[in-house]
């Protein structure tokens, strides 16, 4: 069986990185996985890029263009949303044409456009991983508790006017045209994105399962604490609380929420200036060092994997107080490396964290009960039970074979 993966990019953000382990354990299962990208950045043989243009530029400025007018040249949640516009036609690529399965993954940003996505699902059976709500609503990738999708988008939030036919509404019905008379079947990385998905008038009548993303227990495993905090330069004598994102000045991953929790610890514990420090991996870092109430240590954006690994290492509990998230890759990786971790319960990080057995699940946007799961983690239960309750749940759950195995046999039913 052949299998073509499809992501804007190699390795860039949640998907890429998903979608890279995806075809890793694939392969290690015995299928002919290849992987197709916008955006190649290595020199690996089985990632195959676009054929260079200045029209792959072109097509992510004029959709960004197109928005920005309907936006009415504001720049607010212009790359909130995506109307796939302009893309490439991948059909006529030998990687599309020898394969048995198109496997799509985040195809956005001028990837694909809708037109291509229709040839595509036309001419071969495929299997689309949704990692946010984009393919069942018209433009969104968060619907930020709109429920317009589960009939007609239309008088989007995110778009000015308060117009039953705006730009969403469009986008809608080309998307309905797009998919009418055609099976796809769509996996959902958490239970909880499968359920909103299966609400929505777009993809009835479709096929919609969940199947988290795999990880690879070899590369993110536990190491030498001490060890890992010497590379790094983290102090070896204190507690460390561990935050990291992308770029952890995004809201929606919920910095001020952690900023609150500590200030209420400090407060509450005051001798925790002495004993715990907060390291952030992400980029922007620095801009929130200063917030923080503890010694905090800004490691800046880290591209490289083994790093990141140490960064994982040298925590003592990782804390993600996402205020939505699908099935954080961040909170997999720290779990892999032994790490309990503490989240809000929102999207599908209840999923991941069984409450006060690898860590604690908090009431959502609740600081106060943020900071009662640090403190629970770090000072009241028994770690070593917790971070052993990690690593079982990642080698059930999310290993290479298990994900695998379940592609596989969703392949075979398509």
């Amino acid at each position: 069986m052949k299998v073509l993966i499809v992501n804007t990019s190699e390795k860039t953000g949640g998907a890429a990185v998903a979608a890279n382990r995806l075809m890793e354990a694939l392969k290690n299962n015995g299928v002919k996985a290849k992987m197709l990208v916008r955006d190649k950045e290595t020199d690996q043989l089985t990632v195959c890029g676009l054929p260079s243009s200045w029209r792959l530029m072109w097509h992510f400025l004029w959709e960004r263009i197109v928005i920005w007018f309907h936006l009415r040249l504001h720049r607010e949640h212009l790359f909130e949303v995506d109307i796939a516009n302009c893309g490439t036609d991948i059909t006529r690529l030998p990687e599309f044409q020898e394969a048995d399965i198109i496997h799509l993954h985040w195809v956005n940003q001028g990837m694909l456009s809708l037109r291509d996505l229709r040839k595509i699902v036309e001419a071969k059976p495929v299997v689309w991983t949704m990692h946010d709500i984009w393919p069942a609503t018209a433009i969104c990738h968060y619907a930020r508790g709109c429920t317009q999708y589960h009939t007609e988008c239309g008088q989007c939030p995110l778009l000015p006017g308060n117009s039953r036919h705006d730009l969403a509404n469009r986008v809608w019905k080309r998307k309905q045209r797009m998919l009418q008379g055609r099976r796809v079947t769509y996996v959902c990385c958490s239970q909880w994105l499968a359920g909103e998905a299966a609400k929505s008038a777009l993809l009835q009548g479709q096929t919609v399962v969940s199947i988290p993303n795999p990880i690879d227990t070899h590369v993110f495993c536990p190491q030498d604490k001490r060890q890992a905090r010497e590379q790094l330069g983290l102090p070896a004598d204190k507690r460390i609380i561990l935050f990291v994102s992308q770029r952890v000045t995004d809201p929606r991953k919920g910095i001020d929420y952690l900023v609150e929790a500590i200030r209420l610890l400090v407060e509450q514990h005051p001798e925790m200036r002495q004993q715990w420090a907060i390291a952030i991996l992400g980029g922007h870092a620095e801009e929130v060092a200063s917030r923080l109430a503890l010694p905090a240590c800004p490691l800046g954006y880290v591209n490289d994997q083994r790093r990141i690994v140490q960064v994982y290492n040298a925590a003592d509990v990782f804390v993600l107080p996402s205020l939505e998230d699908n099935l954080p890759n961040t909170l997999m990786e720290a779990m892999a490396c032994g790490v309990p971790c503490v989240g809000f319960r929102v999207g599908g990080i209840p999923e991941m964290i069984d409450h006060e057995v690898n860590g604690y699940v908090a009431q959502f946007q609740q600081a106060n009960d943020l900071a009662r799961g640090i403190r629970y983690v770090l000072a009241e239960a028994d770690y070593a039970s917790l971070s052993q309750q990690c690593l079982k749940k990642v080698l059930h759950c999310w290993s290479q074979q298990s994900v695998a195995n379940r592609y596989i046999d969703i392949y075979n039913k398509v």
